[in-house]
């Protein structure tokens, strides 16, 4: 039987977030990322909150039912960390918390720690497509900018084909076992089709040319863990970003089963990863 889930929503300038909590315990503050909201995290909830902690993850700014009340423009990092950040203080205004953020969602996690690492007791980031960390950035840049165009001409359908694949046009062998949602987001399907045009135009290429606050990372680097997916290896976007900023910053790379969307493929060995390396004890691979 699962935890019961209490809803509650916080203003912030421009939107009002709806955020979800379960458990008791410490915060764990899960980050979705795409066009992903707090469904994204059903399969592992319950597991996390069992294991002590009081889950929290949210819908982002014009995402499913987290509406937006002024008119919908690319989105800035920095807003949606202030928003991550003000969720916090919603449910632990006294204590740091836990942090997970996956794929865009980590580039929000990494921004919250960089601006305020008071309020993180530790952070694992997975897989976040920061190309601009990468050595030639261009053809991921250039991919993106391209999936962004498509849909702008030929509909999302044709945008999300090459959003599948590889700049070079491969398909990711970690992902093709992903492409069918698995029974415990489901329900989250409807809203992620309605999602998709905004992820698309307005966050995909904003957010992964944004540059992290690698100096701020460096200082709070004793509290943050790179995730890296055992299936992404072939996936430079998402995995060199991650270890390139690990030596930049001098902070923990941690493996995780399955690949860029192991926590919904494989949430029970992905809650069970995700625990351990929330401990400090995590070291490199």
């Amino acid at each position: 039987m699962g935890s019961s889930i209490s809803v509650g929503h916080v203003k912030v300038p421009g939107a009002t977030l709806r955020y979800e909590a379960r458990g008791t315990g410490p915060v764990l503050l899960l980050i979705p990322g795409g066009a992903g909201d707090a469904g994204m995290f059903e399969g592992m909830a319950d597991l996390l909150a069992d294991a002590g902690h009081t889950v929290v993850s949210y819908d982002q700014r014009g995402l499913s039912r987290s509406p937006l009340h002024t008119p919908l423009t690319d989105q800035r990092v920095t807003d949606w960390g202030a928003d991550a950040l003000a969720v916090l203080d919603a449910v632990t205004p006294d204590r740091p918390a836990y942090v997970f953020g996956s794929s865009s969602g980590a580039i929000i996690a990494l921004a919250l720690l960089a601006a305020r690492p008071d309020r993180v007791r530790r952070l694992v980031a997975h897989e976040p497509p920061l190309v601009e960390l990468l050595a030639d950035p261009a053809p991921y840049r250039d991919h993106f900018a391209e999936v962004r165009e498509l849909h702008r001409t030929k509909g999302l359908g044709a945008a999300m084909a090459r959003f599948a694949e590889t700049p070079d046009g491969r398909r990711p062998v970690g992902e093709q076992a992903a492409a069918e949602l698995p029974p415990s987001v489901r329900p989250m399907a409807a809203r992620m089709g309605a999602n998709m045009p905004v992820f698309l135009e307005h966050v995909l290429c904003p957010f992964s040319s944004s540059r992290p606050d690698v100096d701020g990372l460096r200082a709070a680097a004793g509290r943050l863990a790179l995730g890296v997916g055992r299936e992404s290896a072939d996936q430079v976007a998402l995995v060199g970003p991650a270890r390139r900023l690990a030596e930049l910053t001098g902070a923990a790379v941690v493996e995780f089963t399955g690949g860029h969307l192991g926590c919904v493929t494989h949430p029970e060995e992905f809650a069970k990863e995700l625990l351990a390396a929330l401990r400090p004890t995590a070291r490199r691979p």
